[in-house]
């Protein structure tokens, strides 16, 4: 299993990049960056780039609405090129809230777009001239619906790769289905390694007898809270507040994709509470509701015993790479507790 560094959506980047040059010699395997309705993660993957040599780079994610299919292929082969060879598209769909709300676009055909995206993406890395007709995304655009002066391009400059590899973020039944079809890698989020094959194991079969076996085996990427040692419980309280945020805020009611999968887990109807206290303005209230049980079981916080077994849960499921995020109150706290990880996950 590798171990890899999420970075947060905002505060302290340059931090987060000077802790990430320091592990990278301890042997972390990848760092990935997240983009929300925070600074724009190329830029930040850019910095990366500069400042690492070997671990490898990640969008985590890009949502695939505000950027054409095209600007995607380029700005991945841009940083695969000032990475050597080190990045790692990830894409996303976000959600309604996020893309109407802040960009102003439609939420829209996720599934239909997220397939045309990633073979127009792979036409571009190839350097072809890049022809496209599909039901989301015409390449060059119709005459009807332009000027009729557009003509099929390829990439001027010569990708470092020709197949850069691409993961995708996705929840939905469809969606994962998609993913294990024709990603490299997939990543769930808020992902509980023993109810996961109840959620997800049918659409991952479903996808995976479709897959090319070019593509190789899938790289199921999951993130984890972390904090080891054997006073380390009140760390829990740390994580609740995202979960509520998500569970209780990223959506309204009925189209909330992480209530739903919080429900699929077997907690729908603490999460309908979780729900109805955030969106009513209780927030104090939604985070305290949030289970220890829930945050646990997704989460590496506790003695370096218990955090040894939830490693094990989560390669068990199908876990390949494991995303942490240091719940600590200092940087050399975080620094101990990912080296920490890096030797039990050895071990």
């Amino acid at each position: 299993m590798r171990i890899g560094i999420a970075l947060d959506y905002s505060g302290g980047f340059h931090e987060a990049v000077d802790r990430i040059v320091e592990l990278e010699k301890a042997g972390i395997d990848i760092a990935v960056v997240a983009e929300a309705y925070s600074f724009d993660a190329v830029s930040q993957l850019g910095y990366l780039a500069a400042k690492t040599t070997t671990v490898e780079l990640a969008s985590g994610v890009f949502p695939i609405y505000i950027r054409t299919p095209s600007l995607l292929a380029m700005t991945a082969a841009g940083l695969d090129f000032v990475s050597d060879g080190r990045f790692r598209l990830g894409i996303g769909t976000s959600g309604p809230q996020v893309m109407e709300g802040f960009h102003g676009v439609e939420f829209d055909a996720p599934i239909g777009r997220t397939r045309e995206i990633v073979e127009i993406c792979r036409k571009v890395w190839r350097r072809e001239r890049v022809q496209y007709d599909g039901k989301y995304y015409q390449l060059p655009l119709p005459a009807e619906r332009g000027t009729g002066l557009g003509k099929p391009l390829q990439l001027i400059n010569h990708p470092v790769r020709e197949r850069i590899p691409v993961t995708i973020a996705a929840l939905g039944p469809k969606n994962v289905e998609l993913t294990a079809e024709i990603a490299e890698g997939w990543q769930p989020v808020f992902y509980l390694p023993e109810k996961a094959d109840a959620v997800w194991g049918e659409a991952l079969a479903a996808g995976t007898s479709k897959r090319d076996p070019a593509l190789g085996r899938l790289d199921v990427m999951v993130h984890a809270s972390l904090a080891i040692g054997d006073n380390v419980e009140e760390r829990l309280a740390w994580v609740k507040p995202q979960l509520a945020l998500y569970i209780g805020g990223m959506g309204a009611k009925g189209r909330n994709f992480y209530h739903n999968l919080a429900t699929r887990y077997g907690f729908g109807e603490v999460a309908d509470k979780i729900q109805e206290l955030y969106l009513s303005g209780r927030k104090s209230e939604a985070i305290d509701l949030v289970p220890d049980e829930l945050v646990r079981g997704m989460s590496l916080i506790g003695p370096r015993g218990f955090v040894q077994e939830r490693i094990a849960a989560f390669a068990a499921s199908g876990v390949t790479t494991l995303l942490v995020s240091p719940a600590a109150s200092d940087t050399d706290e975080a620094r101990r507790f990912v080296e920490d990880v890096l030797q039990l996950r050895d071990a």
